[in-house]
């Protein structure tokens, strides 16, 4: 195998992820500028003071362990909040208690429900909304979070690997959703007129089809169409539908993922672009945009001008993208081996 540098990786990355080299300078600086106003707006918009004595409301995150579902329960819980804590490792769950009992001082061991569950299966997600609601009686924030990441080729990919990722991806934040319904629904509001908010973590993945990413991207452009039409259905009955959609982020994650086909490759290429700063954002960064979504109400947020500009560039000329994203997959990604070597590290 020829030894890679650092510019085609950063070639990889960059025209894989974003799509969006041949906006012209000008429209790329105007744009990014507005992107970069618009996070700073929503980020510093001040929140209303909390009252201690107020009911405590109930944050469920899902996939809330470590990465971005950890981030956005520790930004959650800078508030008095009670927190039902999802993944399928209950050890990690565990330290992820530990870790927010430590860091906030307000926060109680009664403030958190761990639940070890594989939300694939619908009687799973079923089991985590009933502990919930046994639990704390409600639930205010719903956070669709657990996802699982698969790169590589089309050549080397396989049905099961689809299937697997649309369950995870998708199906599990459809169960949860679907199993909290009925409760949310019918809830009162803590405050104002909002009985609960849901909030779905798609991806940039889901508004462009990356290539070598066929499964991941699949099953979020589901997401994404649920959790879009989701909010059409439910904003007139108190409960709002956040869909979020960010770029690369750094989330460690990139340490989980399965890959097909040219394993050695595929990895250094996905890993530098989730661990470079410019091209990736923080999970505390993405998590305070999440949290501030919530806050105010958003229909949608994309996270990273990066991210924003590359999703308006595909609406805009989605033919030239498709382009795009050819030539990278021709000319910059590894190609799929004779042999295939497939890597499940978790």
């Amino acid at each position: 195998m020829k030894r890679l540098n650092l510019a085609t990786l950063a070639a990889a990355a960059t025209a894989t992820a974003a799509g969006i080299a041949v906006a012209s300078v000008a429209s790329a600086v105007v744009a990014t500028g507005a992107a970069v106003l618009v996070v700073r707006a929503v980020r510093n918009r001040k929140l209303a003071p909390v009252d201690p004595n107020a009911p405590r409301p109930v944050v469920l995150v899902t996939g809330g362990s470590r990465g971005l579902g950890l981030a956005i329960a520790t930004r959650f819980a800078r508030n008095p909040v009670r927190l039902v804590l999802a993944s399928r490792n209950l050890a990690e769950l565990q330290q992820a208690q530990e870790t927010l009992l430590a860091q906030y001082a307000h926060l109680r061991p009664e403030d958190f429900h761990l639940v070890a569950a594989d939300l694939s299966k619908p009687e799973e997600a079923q089991r985590l909304i009933d502990e919930a609601i046994d639990r704390y009686g409600r639930i205010d924030v719903l956070v669709n979070n657990a996802g699982i990441i698969d790169v590589g080729p089309i050549e080397s990919q396989t049905l099961e690997i689809f299937e697997r990722t649309m369950q995870v991806n998708f199906f599990a934040a459809l169960y949860t959703t679907w199993a909290a319904l009925p409760h949310l629904r019918k809830q009162f509001p803590l405050a104002g007129t909002t009985r609960a908010s849901i909030v779905n973590i798609a991806s940039i993945g889901g508004k462009i089809a990356v290539p070598h990413m066929l499964p991941y991207s699949a099953a979020k452009f589901a997401l994404v169409g649920f959790s879009e039409g989701l909010h059409a259905e439910l904003r007139h009955k108190g409960i709002r539908v956040t869909t979020v959609c960010p770029g690369l982020m750094r989330t460690g994650g990139e340490d989980h993922v399965n890959i097909v086909g040219d394993v050695e490759f595929e990895r250094r290429w996905f890993t530098f672009a989730a661990k470079t700063p410019g091209l990736s954002v923080s999970t505390k960064y993405a998590a305070n945009r999440i949290f501030h979504a919530v806050a105010c109400g958003r229909a949608e947020i994309t996270i990273s001008p990066q991210a924003w500009l590359a999703a308006r560039f595909a609406g805009a000329f989605p033919e030239t993208l498709q382009y795009l994203n050819a030539q990278t997959n021709q000319h910059i990604l590894p190609k799929a081996p004779s042999e295939l070597q497939i890597s499940t590290t978790k």
